[in-house]
């Protein structure tokens, strides 16, 4: 499986998002610190989920690497998160 399904089927699993959007923009940095041949290095994740309304930022980030786990995050160079509730 992909980092990108696995990134996205965990974070259905976790919070059951109305909206979910995880793009792998690795191929965006080419040549910088991070990038891995073949992508999957560098995601955007844009996310609407109920169980975010009454968390703060950084209690979304925190709940989302949660839900990620720590072997999906330290395989990852970069994410960008856009969480809603």
């Amino acid at each position: 499986m992909s980092r990108a399904n696995e990134i996205e089927t965990r974070l259905r699993g976790a919070f059951h998002p109305s909206e979910l959007e995880v793009l792998d923009e690795s191929q965006k940095h080419v040549g910088h610190a991070g990038y891995q041949e073949g992508g999957e290095s560098h995601f955007h994740v844009r996310m609407r989920a109920a169980e975010l309304a009454d968390m703060s930022r950084i209690q979304r980030h925190r709940a989302v690497h949660a839900a990620l786990g720590s072997d999906l995050v330290g395989a990852i160079h970069a994410l960008s998160l856009d969480l809603q509730g």
